[in-house]
């Protein structure tokens, strides 16, 4: 199917495929997406006025049960026809409130940054690696991987597994492709019952909007063949994590030449002198930009390091390479680098921002990252590590968040928002988006750190 242009391109649309409703969506600081179901009857009222929300009830959006509603505004290049629901499409906007655009709507952040690129001649366009896992419940309630024959110790590329969930998986390509998006693998991932479908890459907009509606349909999908899709980092502590890993690089906005390709690099990768820089920079804010791609105190128990024996395909330190999985920016083919430190438990919008952000950074002070790592740093002593000088990455979601709120580049990146005064009602006053987004987080921290497992019961209840 074309993307969609203009209003009348989707009034064209519905008229061509029957179309009756149309879900108009957006999403919250978090990365959840809420919606209301709209008779294609009222397209004309939708795209002009758009469609109300009590902020506060759909999630974290920086509004009280006391603040005005939202209105999201569709963005029309975002309509979709809904492959599996005859008759359904479905519509991205951006978070208005008393007819301005609102400060907390992760869309509209990732707009404005992407602005400021345009402004210095770039294009920011990225893919993404989402690995998801099918899982149900046991008799007991106990989470498990659906497929009890899916238990290979190394499972990656199994034919025979991907062959039982060949319904669910070629569904769920077609209508990739049918979206326009090009599938062009499916795979059984390293972990047990994890799968990943790889679609081409598209500007960061379009990007951060297809994975929104692409979570949706898997998750759709999946419950469609009575099971539970997640894209939890962690949901086993014993299988390999779901990650999701950005593929990133710059564009000349006039040209549309990929300004990180050079057949002639000195250091063999195939990587421009701006690609270094970009790359420079997402490794010199890595601390904080974590904050925001591995955004969930889950994110950090992927985020270990694997042995000779087990490997967890995750960085664990701020470094660079070739085709290397243990490093977090891999530069495996000509023109791109791959961060491997995002998952899918947080807002697309705001992890792009920060990528984004830092890496022009790394370009306005033409930081170079050295000479690339070749280590296995799984298997590196932690000695020769601090030899070497290699920083780490961030052990926790606060760690992480201490970090994001002393970043002065993040914190202009994702600009001011407006606060109410004590009795909640608007005020002149604003604060730093970052500071109010790490309220958020360290909320969320204390509610499940602080919380008594299982796990502590059973090894302390009794002990000594």
């Amino acid at each position: 199917m074309s993307q969609p242009q203009s209003v009348e391109d989707v009034k064209k649309l519905i008229k061509e495929h029957d179309i009756e409703f149309i879900f108009a969506s957006f999403t919250e600081i978090r990365g959840k997406s809420s919606a209301k179901l709209v008779p294609a009857s009222q397209v004309d009222e939708l795209f002009s006025e758009g469609v109300g929300f009590a902020g506060f009830a759909a999630g974290e959006i920086g509004q009280g049960p006391q603040s005005p509603d939202i209105e999201v505004i569709p963005d029309p290049r975002t309509f979709r026809i809904v492959p599996w629901k005859k008759g359904l499409a479905h519509v991205i906007g951006n978070a208005t409130v008393e007819g301005k655009p609102w400060a907390y709507c992760p869309r509209t952040i990732l707009q404005s940054q992407m602005k400021k690129a345009e402004e210095q001649g770039f294009v920011f366009k990225l893919g993404f690696e989402a690995e998801f896992m099918l899982v149900d419940f046991d008799e007991d309630g106990k989470l498990q991987v659906a497929d009890k024959y899916d238990n290979w110790g190394r499972p990656c590329y199994d034919v025979k597994a991907l062959t039982r969930q060949y319904e669910l998986m070629t569904r769920l390509s077609n209508y990739v492709t049918e979206l326009g998006w090009e599938n062009y693998a499916v795979d059984h991932e390293d972990g047990n019952g994890q799968f990943e479908i790889n679609v081409t890459f598209s500007d960061a907009l379009e990007t951060a909007d297809r994975s929104v509606f692409f979570r949706y349909m898997v998750d759709a999908l999946a419950e469609e063949f009575g099971l539970i899709a997640t894209f939890m980092p962690k949901p086993f502590t014993d299988n390999t994590g779901n990650g999701m890993h950005y593929t990133m690089s710059l564009w000349d906005k006039d040209t549309d030449e990929n300004l990180f390709l050079d057949k002639n690099d000195p250091r063999g990768l195939d990587l421009s002198e701006v690609g270094y820089q970009f790359t420079a920079g997402i490794l010199d804010h890595a601390r904080g930009y974590m904050a925001m791609v591995a955004p969930t105190v889950n994110s950090y128990k992927r985020l270990k390091a694997g042995t000779e024996t087990v490997r967890t395909w995750v960085p664990v330190a701020m470094t660079y390479g070739g085709n290397n999985r243990t490093q977090m920016m891999r530069i495996a083919r000509s023109g791109a680098i791959e961060d491997r430190t995002p998952d899918f438990s947080g807002s697309t919008y705001l992890g792009f921002t920060a990528a984004l952000a830092s890496g022009l950074d790394g370009i306005q002070r033409k930081l170079d990252p050295g000479e690339p790592n070749d280590l296995d740093l799984y298997l590196t002593p932690p000695r020769e590590i601090e030899r070497r000088g290699i920083r780490t990455l961030p052990h926790s979601l606060m760690e992480s968040i201490h970090y994001l709120v002393k970043d002065d580049v993040l914190r202009e990146a994702f600009g001011q928002v407006p606060i109410d005064d004590e009795y909640g009602r608007p005020s002149d006053e604003t604060e730093a988006f970052v500071d109010h987004y790490a309220r958020i987080k360290r909320a969320e921290y204390h509610k499940v750190t602080d919380e008594v497992t299982a796990h502590e019961i059973d090894r302390y209840l009794r002990f000594p």
